[in-house]
């Protein structure tokens, strides 16, 4: 599996490339600024975009979607509860993004639902509580969390809808239940793992 990782938008989001090599088939997660490099790289390497899948509804996560989903024709995932921020709350909520073009999701998921590209198998999480809607993206040994789970940090739950007990239980119910060594790509930020946060994340104590 190859990881690539693109920090984009205003507020240096990191969107992920992830391509299983065996096919060369793609998933990107939460494209929320310019995707010009992204679409290069998928088309200079061959790869074929399945998904695009969103970790939750705000602009810095999705602003690129409907430029990305033109290009490639791939399908858009997210979960039901934050549809209304992708139609439209989200600019609203965050005014800078005044001019993201919308877009259509064309599959919804919820719990334990498994989708496949190429030979890799992408388990979907749910980690409400940032946004009633987040989920995060188990792929193997690695885990894309979004707002949810930083390194040394939980998301924001001051926004309209944000929940903070309902985050930290989201956690502690479907994250750091999973393996020690698994690898934590968050929404901003670097890289951690769940063995690291369950000792020292201060907000999970």
């Amino acid at each position: 599996m190859i990881v690539k990782t693109y920090e984009v938008g205003y507020f240096q989001t990191n969107c992920y490339l992830v391509v299983d090599e065996e096919t060369n088939e793609a998933f990107c997660v939460d494209p929320g600024g310019d995707t010009t490099e992204l679409i290069e790289d998928i088309r200079s390497m061959n790869f074929k975009l399945k998904y695009v899948i969103l970790t939750h509804g705000h602009a810095d996560h999705i602003a690129g979607v409907k430029k990305l989903k033109d290009e490639t024709g791939a399908l858009v995932v997210a979960h039901k509860e934050d549809r209304y921020l992708i139609e439209g709350g989200t600019i609203e909520l965050i005014p800078i993004y005044s001019n993201m073009k919308l877009f259509d999701v064309d599959l919804y998921v919820e719990q334990q639902n498994v989708l496949k590209v190429g030979n890799l198998e992408l388990k979907i999480l749910e980690t409400p509580g940032h946004t009633p809607g987040g989920i995060s993206i188990l792929v193997g040994d690695s885990v894309f969390t979004g707002d949810a789970l930083f390194r040394g940090s939980i998301g924001r739950t001051d926004f309209p809808n944000g929940n903070k007990d309902e985050l930290i239980k989201s956690i502690k119910e479907n994250l750091l239940v999973l393996n020690d060594k698994t690898k934590v790509y968050p929404g901003h930020g670097i890289y951690t793992t769940i063995g690291f946060e369950k000792r020292f994340n201060p907000f999970l104590k």
